[in-house]
């Protein structure tokens, strides 16, 4: 599913009288408030959904695949999602 079938999806569960834009808002609002508050907080929980959370990655030595020569990759943080167990079990 993408963004768009997303705001579908949205438009869809909220009824006949909610138009796609009020359901692009919606996702839109969603999406960013998870954004700032992965940024503010460094987690952002949902009960019954999944956890988004800050993971900082450490400097390492890697290797360019072309070449074969060894290169220094920068410590970096990336952001990463753990699903609840309620989210596993209903797959």
């Amino acid at each position: 599913m993408n963004k768009a079938e997303l705001v579908e999806a949205v438009q869809k569960a909220l009824g006949k009288d909610a138009t796609k834009r009020a359901a692009d808002e919606a996702v839109e609002a969603v999406l960013d408030s998870i954004a700032k508050g992965v940024k503010k907080d460094k987690k952002v929980q949902i009960i019954g959904f999944g956890t988004f959370e800050v993971k900082k990655r450490a400097a390492r030595l890697g290797r360019n695949p072309k070449t074969g020569e060894p290169l220094k990759i920068a410590a970096s943080k990336s952001v990463s999602f753990k699903p609840s167990s309620v989210l596993k079990g209903s797959l």
